[in-house]
């Protein structure tokens, strides 16, 4: 049967394929070879058609029985949204192992993607790819918040899609991200599951999901699925119009937070095991906990005060979803100059900083000197070696080489890795499955995670472990008679990088999704540069024996993780400033349009020199200036 044409309303016309459509025989999908689009057409009864734009998952099996192969006539009027398009905004919302995307509209250049429409299609999908995973008829799925004033719109869409999958939801209300993967499993509740409505320390505008079971947080890949499963259903909940949520769905409310809150107590009092006052270990403590109007003012509450500290002096502890005072975020400069200023005004032992979610946090010292990035990481592997000499320790690729030598000068052993958050954790977990005994891994971010705590991301608990610390320093101060300078004295001897510089280059491209592709290119040319010693003194950094190869980019092991982000780092040297005197390390961003690129230098203007031979060497000669946007490269080298 010939294929037939279809004509347009500017008259020109395009041969089209027939291939049955998915939600009705009494339909048929149309695939432009030209245009590639498609449009579901409908028959009429008066010989018209009304089509939709859209796609089928079955476009690649023709069959041409059901439909008419006479020339099919479609005005402006019957078109509809582009299906495909989208799909593909479903798919994008996909941020590495999360979702997130724009819930409220303020943000220029930026649309509302994250509808609760979308919200409900990926929740229902998340429940149908559970119940696929487990035996368990009845699946419980908790469900917590951040203070995002979008939060309980899309919480009640969030509801309305896992009852759609044939789940019961158990509302923890205002919540933590960690205290929702603990829901798993902390008896007396132990859910199948859980998600937190968060955007980590995204602005007020944006918001997303972050999924766990009892064996931790997704992966990459399965929230890949996911979010295909309901770039699905969305599609289909638009052409057949029956998109609409049921708002009604009423989700049981739990109070887990009470006690997620006791099992942190808990942990502190049985490992301080304090002489005198067992229950009260805190006390004589002043500590300064600084939420940002997030999830984190509960610390101060339910775990500090009642375990005997002195909080008062304390910053933004109530929960405001506008984020008025400053980006909850440890690794904002504003959040730790504000601590630092509020525990040298009172005096304290500790300051604390929370991200939005609490999945991160930040210290600083009884001194006011700030402890984030490579010195929150120095202080936890300090503390973990001691109690597990010789363990590794797993951080992303973007730690100092400082870093390294403070690590293996306490007998340890540090394996650098690809960034982000979940990559680093799970390279935690394959190391331990192959009999390396890995207690720590911890992102510049702030995230961190221990073995002895799930393997799971969570800043109050790493908090408490430097709070034992704090006091444990204090008990030993009274057994000597000497004061030992609290938990600053545990890090005074790191080396730090002289300069760091992060920058971003956008990627051009006319079109979102095309983003990926555009900087995988570049990165990958920027590899064979190196490679091939077209940028003499620079060597691609293997990462040190860990396992890992290519530049932090593929695991050489038997089963190698999934890339979810291209990236590499370089070590630099020269014949003017010596061997290895800084690094540079470029790599896709998982949800914007830009690669970044991080620097680190030894020696006074050394990330400018590094910068400067990137722009000419690279970018210049190897003509990446239509694929990349050097403004803020050449802003920094102008300065």
């Amino acid at each position: 049967m010939a294929s037939p044409s279809f004509l347009v309303s500017n008259n020109t016309r395009i041969i089209m394929n027939i291939v049955p459509a998915v939600s009705s025989s009494t339909s048929c999908i149309l695939s432009s070879v030209q245009e590639r689009k498609s449009l579901l057409c409908f028959p009429c009864s008066n010989n018209s058609w009304i089509c939709k734009q859209g796609v089928s998952s079955n476009i690649s099996k023709p069959a041409f029985s059901s439909c008419s192969s006479s020339t099919l006539n479609c005005g402006d009027d019957d078109m509809v949204v582009v299906v495909e398009e989208e799909m593909d905004k479903i798919r994008r919302l996909q941020n590495g192992s999360d979702v997130r995307g724009v819930a409220l509209e303020g943000e220029r250049g930026r649309e509302v993607d994250l509808t609760p429409k979308a919200v409900e299609a990926i929740a229902e999908s998340f429940g149908d790819w559970l119940r696929e995973k487990t035996a368990n008829v009845f699946l419980k799925v908790s469900l917590g918040r951040d203070p995002r004033i979008s939060g309980e719109e899309l919480c009640a869409a969030v509801c309305a899609g896992l009852a759609r999958a044939g789940c019961s939801v158990y509302d923890m209300g205002l919540a933590t991200t960690p205290a929702c993967f603990m829901s798993t499993v902390l008896p007396s509740f132990t859910y199948h599951a859980s998600i937190m409505m968060t955007a980590s320390h995204l602005p007020y505008t944006r918001n997303g999901l972050k999924f766990f079971t009892t064996k931790g947080g997704l992966t990459s890949l399965e929230v890949e699925n996911i979010c295909e499963r309901a770039a699905q259903k969305y599609a289909n909940s638009i052409i057949n119009r029956n998109g609409q949520s049921n708002s009604n769905v009423i989700p049981e409310k739990v109070d887990f937070m009470r006690s997620y809150a006791q099992h942190l107590r808990d942990i502190i009092k049985e490992r301080v095991n304090h002489p005198l006052h067992f229950h009260a270990p805190l006390k004589g403590f002043r500590i300064i906990v600084n939420a940002g109007n997030g999830s984190g003012g509960f610390f101060a509450w339910d775990v500090l005060e009642k375990l005997g500290a002195d909080t008062s002096g304390s910053l933004h502890l109530n929960p405001d979803g506008m984020f008025p005072n400053h980006i909850p975020n440890p690794e904002d400069k504003t959040a730790m100059a504000m601590t630092s200023a509020a525990v040298l005004q009172n005096s304290a032992d500790l300051g604390i900083v929370f991200d939005t979610d609490v999945d991160r946090s930040g210290v600083v010292d009884s001194a006011g000197n700030p402890i984030n990035g490579d010195r929150l990481i120095a202080l936890m592997s300090a503390i973990v070696l001691r109690e597990h000499p010789g363990t590794t320790v797993v951080t992303d690729a973007r730690t100092s080489v400082g870093l390294t030598r403070f690590i293996m000068q306490r007998g340890g052993n540090h394996c650098l890795y690809r960034v982000g958050y979940r990559n680093v954790i799970d390279k935690g977990v394959y190391l331990n499955k192959d009999g390396v005994e890995t207690h720590l891994m911890m992102e510049t971010s702030g995230h961190g995670a221990l073995k002895e705590n799930h393997f799971l991301d969570d800043g109050a608990y790493m908090v408490v472990k430097i709070i034992i610390e704090m006091v444990r320093i204090k008990l030993e101060e009274e057994d000597i008679g000497s004061k030992l300078d609290g938990i600053g004295s545990l890090i005074k001897d790191l080396e730090e990088p002289l300069e760091s510089v992060e920058l971003r280059m956008d990627v051009f491209v006319s079109q979102p999704k095309h983003a990926k592709a555009k900087a995988v290119e570049a990165i990958e040319e920027f590899r064979n540069y190196i490679e091939q010693g077209r940028i003499p003194g620079w060597e691609l950094d293997s990462c040190g024996d860990c396992w890992v190869s290519e530049g932090c980019l593929v695991d050489s092991n038997d089963s190698p993780a999934a890339i979810d982000a291209h990236m590499y780092r370089a070590k630099v040297s020269d014949e003017i400033n010596g061997k290895c005197y800084g690094w540079i390390h470029l790599r896709q961003s998982i949800h914007n349009p830009n690669i970044a690129v991080n620097l680190q230098s030894t020696i006074p203007g050394g990330c400018k020199t590094i910068a400067k031979t990137l722009r000419q060497r690279f970018i210049e000669q190897g003509q990446m200036q239509t694929i990349l946007d050097t403004s803020q490269i050449d802003k920094y080298l102008s300065t």
